[in-house]
């Protein structure tokens, strides 16, 4: 595709993309597709991969409680638990905000370690990435931010995203689906947003305005982004997912680039 060959003009030492159809097969890719990056909050997608998948073998329920009192797994993954950002404290009632939260992912990697007495890098390791073939990822560390991965693996979660093998297609729905709806919120690095919606791990693109997808996103566009400068979107209106990683840090470079690379990438495919 010659539209990604935009990332040649970022303003980052390396990039690679890649755009795979809902067939799984490869639209097109650009850049060293095999070298790893960090994937900062890009993590977030396959640790709730995981997660459905530890709810679907019944280790866990999205409504049993897990996090600060009142809130539950489901309030964990759609950043409704009311926790901080990045620290331990409590900042609303669960359901009533969405408040973006690193800690609340980290508490849900708890929760699913302890229910099944295994360790969330391992159990994302045996879940998610050795079934996919997805070898050169890890999720070791904070299972909201330190994951590490290649463009060729993330093709293959993409594909996985776009016509689930793993997880079954209604919890697939769901996880891409609205939770929570109507909750105000902060997007980092794009303000407050009214509403900001969220599935299961999942950004919702609906009608966010700033955002870093493009303008002609469509409202059911679901992905996340990380400050690694990093990003995953799957449009299931066009019928296609996007990945960008890079070694420069999200900024306002990223904020002008991202949805010039999106549009083109989505007027190519027509």
């Amino acid at each position: 595709m010659q539209s990604l060959r935009m990332i040649e003009n970022w303003p980052v030492p390396t990039a690679a993309a890649a755009v795979v159809r809902a067939d799984g097969t490869v639209a097109g890719a650009h850049g060293p597709l095999e070298r790893r990056f960090p994937l900062a909050s890009v993590t977030k997608p396959i640790a709730a991969y995981a997660a459905l998948l530890a709810v679907e073998e019944g280790a866990v329920e999205l409504d049993e409680p897990a996090g600060p009192e009142g809130s539950t797994v489901r309030h964990l993954l759609a950043h409704t638990s009311g926790l901080a950002f990045d620290e331990q404290r409590t900042m609303a009632e669960p359901g009533t905000r969405r408040l973006y939260s690193n800690t609340g992912f980290e508490a849900l990697g708890d929760h699913i370690a302890k229910a099944t007495d295994i360790p969330f890098a391992d159990y994302v390791r045996e879940a998610v990435l050795e079934p996919l073939g997805m070898h050169a990822t890890e999720v070791a560390g904070s299972p909201a931010k330190d994951g590490i991965s290649t463009v060729g693996d993330l093709i293959r979660f993409a594909a996985e995203l776009q016509a689930p093998r793993l997880l079954a297609p209604q919890t697939l729905a769901e996880a891409t689906s609205v939770v929570f709806p109507g909750l105000s919120g902060v997007l980092p690095g794009y303000g407050h947003q009214k509403p900001n919606d969220w599935g299961l791990g999942f950004e919702i693109r609906d009608g966010k305005s700033p955002h870093w997808t493009g303008s002609a996103s469509s409202p059911r566009t679901f992905g996340h982004f990380g400050q690694s400068g990093t990003f995953l979107w799957v449009d299931p209106e066009a019928g296609a997912a996007c990945i960008a990683l890079t070694d420069r840090a999200f900024g306002p470079w990223a904020i002008e680039v991202w949805p010039q690379l999106t549009d083109a990438v989505l007027d190519e495919l027509g």
